[in-house]
């Protein structure tokens, strides 16, 4: 983002929280960037956030999403919006939301696994209201194989992971899902905050879909290995405790016959990502990117469904 945009942001939060007039001297208020990224910037100031999101999008459709994030039988499970300060900055829209705690990426044991799960379950149990568009999961694994494809064309690691996209449905979506549910899109515990209680943040992707890609990326982590099992017995336990829909069939069974396309997507996704931000910084992929590779080459070896690890 341009830095006199960025500088716009911050002021729009500033004087949102000091509307007389900031203190003389510098602010005492936390502050600073959150997040810089194609899909939007987002910046606090004080216990107030403000996100200027992506050009391009369609602006009704991010109206409706943060309708539901404003929804009174929601407001416990996912952070609800502030009134903006204005509808967009430079042509882009902007919303407002109170400031919560992120997860602790230094405390991996910490990580409030049981809460996001009965957040997904409640949320999976809401019905979506008329009009919502579909959440944007599998739209976003596309989309990461075609950057890929753009970004590192002739990396050895893209025929790896092209082999695993192909093994999908096509569209990756087609699952044996019940009822359509209201879905968050893109969950991982980056989406989570205190607020002071545990919510689901990040609106941007949520709508109406099969509501198995919101464990998608826990699941593919799990079948990398990458993810402790008791760490996932815990996670699904507390989701399928809280009436979650997500793996539940008809024929009943084993949840993985519900979890097995997503996962495979979400495996192909972040693999894709990887190579195509690694190439364009001209380093050599980390310890984690090489193990979502080689599950790609898994995939695409066996053609088979993404089974758990050996050990488990």
């Amino acid at each position: 983002m341009e830095e006199t945009v960025l500088g716009q942001l911050y002021a729009l939060a500033r004087d949102a929280v000091h509307p007389g007039g900031a203190p003389a001297g510098p602010c005492p208020c936390p502050q600073g960037v959150l997040a810089d990224r194609d899909d939007g910037t987002v910046v606090r100031h004080g216990d107030l956030v403000l996100k200027v999101h992506a050009p391009g999008g369609d602006p009704g459709e991010l109206r409706s999403r943060v309708a539901v994030a404003a929804a009174p039988g929601l407001g416990e499970v996912l952070l609800p919006p502030l009134p903006r300060p204005r509808p967009e900055l430079d042509g882009r829209p902007l919303t407002a939301w109170p400031y919560g705690v992120p997860v602790d990426p230094d405390a991996p044991e910490a990580a409030p696994w049981e809460e996001a799960a009965r957040l997904l379950a409640a949320l999976h149990r809401t019905p979506p209201p008329p009009g919502l568009p579909p959440m944007r999961a599998p739209v976003k694994a596309a989309l990461a194989v075609e950057r890929m494809r753009r970004a590192a064309p002739d990396h050895p690691g893209t025929a790896t992971v092209l082999r695993a996209w192909r093994t999908l449905p096509d569209p990756p979506h087609t699952s044996p899902s019940p009822e359509p549910a209201l879905c968050h899109g893109d969950f991982h515990l980056g989406q989570l905050v205190r607020a002071p209680y545990w919510r689901l943040i990040d609106v941007d992707d949520l709508g109406v879909g099969d509501p198995a890609w919101d464990l998608a990326r826990p699941a593919a982590w799990f079948a990398a290995g990458l993810l402790a099992p008791e760490v996932w017995a815990r996670f699904l336990g507390a989701y399928e405790a809280a009436g979650g829909s997500a793996t539940t069939s008809p024929a009943g069974g084993d949840p993985w016959a519900r979890l097995d396309v997503p996962a495979r997507a979400l495996t192909v996704q972040t693999a894709a990502l990887a190579l195509a931000k690694s190439n364009a910084e001209g380093r050599a992929l980390d310890e984690v990117e090489e193990v979502m590779i080689d599950t790609c080459a898994r995939i695409g070896s066996l053609r088979t469904e993404l089974a758990p690890p050996a050990s488990t």
